[in-house]
């Protein structure tokens, strides 16, 4: 019988748990945490603590570093070095306000192992995409599947292309399971293809659906920083209707004073819909590292809002955001003058790829992109606007370059 694999994912299940920040060093420094994802050996002598930055239920198994890094107890260390003692590296962590020993898992195994042909979905970085050095890589692979005769002997490993992801063994699993160790979920890479959302059952009710969306969803906005309680919702929702007739924004505190806002809703289900719906399959956010005193009456929920009109109108622009990058314009109407062209129009550009939020948020019902919204000052959207996606692409490359990604700024130099 051939070896059956998994993918070892936290368990969002409880809005009790723990939440975990990235890595310090002893001076109190975030750690790029890059080296711990390469899938192959490193070194790290210093000391590392993990500060915990939404208190809860402390758990044997908690990915840092936007869900891509176990810190792990001794209970699951046992596990991997009785098992895989040649797949993975174990470096000490101190947990903060925890006196138990806890490690940090670098997997150091790469497997050149996906089954494009079995996954739901895989998509591949293009050119028109704006980033040339990843032309040819994988962009996202929607219910991943595996090749298990391409493993050969490893027990834990990261597939090649896609090392977002941590697989282990059937053995491994049931080990880890018999131990009782907290936080760890499994989803199956080999076997047939999960099902489809004609072929899922039904839930009891919409109000149901809407619960276990709502969780899961809101479990993936903890993990990203420190979120308001209260979501902001309009007193009289304006503009097009969302999919589950409901409009929402949350508040997310983020590290170096970042204030993230994302959409909430944008993935519900539409009411009376027969089976598990991920909505219009998106989910909006918008980052900024300026200070902002009300949020409710800033500029870039005004953003937000308005481009989340525009996606949930237009099916062209939604399709668009859905699978790479786009640029668009939205009314200046109350938006900083350093925003503003002249025509009264503020760019926008969709889909920038960050290197400190996911790119997708799993859903009980799927996979929902989450699509970064970054502002343009008018010279850049003129520019953009002259070279159309060859200006497109430069700029991209520059933002990146320039360290800011999809960061919005009001007041800030142009690229260009």
């Amino acid at each position: 019988m051939a070896q059956r694999y998994f993918e070892l994912i936290d368990d969002m299940s409880s809005p009790e748990r723990w939440l975990l920040r990235d890595p310090l060093d002893e001076q109190g420094k975030e750690v790029r945490t890059r080296q711990f994802m390469s899938g192959e050996p490193t070194r790290y002598d210093s000391r590392l603590r993990v500060p915990v930055y939404h208190p809860g239920t402390s758990l044997d198994f908690t990915r840092v570093d936007t869900g891509a890094i176990p810190v792990v107890t001794e209970k699951v260390v046992r596990v991997l070095t009785e098992l895989a003692p040649g797949d993975v590296q174990l470096f000490p962590v101190e947990v903060e306000s925890r006196p138990e020993p806890y490690f940090l898992v670098n997997v150091t195994r790469l497997i050149k192992c996906i089954d494009d042909a079995a996954c739901e979905e895989v998509l591949y970085w293009q050119p028109e995409d704006g980033r040339p050095d990843k032309v040819g890589q994988y962009r996202d692979v929607y219910g991943m599947r595996i090749d298990p005769s391409k493993v050969a002997d490893a027990r834990v490993f990261r597939p090649w292309g896609w090392r977002v992801a941590l697989i282990v063994a059937n053995d491994v699993k049931e080990a880890l399971e018999r131990t009782g160790a907290t936080g760890l979920d499994f989803r199956e890479v080999t076997g047939p293809r999960r099902q489809t959302a004609d072929q899922q059952p039904q839930v009891a009710s919409h109000e149901d659906w809407l619960r276990q969306v709502d969780t899961a969803r809101e479990a993936v906005w903890r993990s990203l920083g420190q979120l308001e309680e209260d979501a902001i919702v309009p007193i009289v929702p304006g503009g097009p209707e969302w999919p589950g007739q409901r409009q929402a924004w949350r508040v997310i505190h983020r590290t170096e004073r970042r204030l993230l806002l994302v959409t909430d809703g944008l993935s519900d289900p539409p009411p009376g819909h027969e089976v598990p719906s991920v909505g219009i399959g998106l989910e909006l956010a918008i980052e900024t590292d300026e200070p902002v005193k009300d949020v409710q009456g800033s500029w870039a929920l005004l953003v937000l809002h308005r481009v989340a009109n525009e996606v949930v109108e237009h099916e062209r622009v939604r399709k668009a955001a859905l699978t790479g990058l786009l640029s668009m314009e939205v009314s200046g109407k109350g938006m900083p003058r350093s925003l503003v062209t002249k025509e009264g129009r503020v760019g926008v550009l969709l889909g920038l790829e960050s290197n400190t939020l996911p790119q997708h948020l799993d859903l009980p019902a799927g996979r929902v992109r989450l699509v970064t919204v970054k502002t343009l000052l008018p010279t850049e959207l003129a520019y953009l606007v002259q070279h159309g996606k060859q200006g497109r692409d430069e700029l991209v490359r520059r933002f990146v370059e320039g360290g800011e990604e999809h960061l919005s700024r009001a007041k800030r130099r142009a690229v260009v």
